[in-house]
């Protein structure tokens, strides 16, 4: 089973969300939620699980060819979402979508990285106006929809499938102290690891991958937390077309 997400802002990156095809028995002590389940079943039933949410929290940190790339979204189904983004370790991003409403604040810093080769005085007059302000636009925008990807929750659930045949339970951890089941998998030279909610619902509470290309770290929280977006105050968005 492999979950693979595209994400775009800006430049298209890949994130290799689990890819679970290891094989492996339980222990007969084994004991707990998952006592008696099979890895595939554990998975599948996190999957199953969090494929079900209405909304939730994910935090993504991963490392690309093109530089590394941090975001923290809070996204629903009824389409309202907040969340920042990081590119390169260069500045910040600020996205709040309610309805079909998007408004997008940059920083400074990142105003200059992704003006790199732009004439100053341009570049010196967009961080004057831009930074550190609201731009309000349509969700349809085409300029808009790179930077609005972690928010279509209801794309992003559909990579949380039940397709799992063959995981390896390796035993219990924590996840932002949270008792946890973690699975994993060895597949060339990349290691990926699920983590499984071992109390409460069994929703997936982190995904891994190390040794690949791009190394990544998902965490998923807030299930079925009520997501809170609010328009930003007047005086704070720029009007583009004046």
């Amino acid at each position: 089973m492999r979950l693979v997400t595209r994400i775009s802002v800006n430049t298209l990156c890949a994130l290799a969300l689990a890819g679970l095809a290891a094989c492996g028995t339980d222990s007969p002590k084994e004991t707990g939620p998952f006592a008696g389940q099979s890895g595939p079943e554990v998975v599948n039933k996190a999957l199953k699980k969090t494929n079900g949410v209405k909304s939730l929290r994910i935090g993504l940190d991963l490392t690309t060819p093109d530089g590394r790339i941090k975001a923290d979204f809070a996204s629903s189904l009824g389409g309202d979402c907040t969340g920042t983004m990081s590119m390169g370790g260069e500045g910040r991003m600020d996205v709040v979508k309610t309805g079909d409403t998007v408004y997008t604040k940059f920083d400074e810093a990142l105003l200059r990285e992704q003006s790199k080769g732009e004439p100053k005085e341009d570049v010196d007059a967009a961080v004057e106006l831009l930074a550190g302000r609201w731009t309000e636009s349509k969700a349809s925008d085409p300029d808009t929809k790179d930077s609005i990807e972690f928010c279509d929750l209801k794309g992003l659930l559909k990579e949380f499938e039940a397709s799992d045949n063959a995981a390896k339970k390796k035993g219990p951890t924590k996840v932002a102290g949270t008792p946890a089941l973690r699975l994993t998998e060895k597949e060339g030279k990349e290691t990926y690891t699920i983590d499984v909610a071992a109390e409460g619902a069994p929703y997936i509470l982190r995904v891994t991958s190390r040794g690949g290309e791009e190394p990544m770290t998902m965490n998923l929280s807030d299930f079925d937390v009520p997501v809170v977006a609010e328009k930003p105050a007047a005086k704070d968005i720029v009007d583009l077309e004046q």
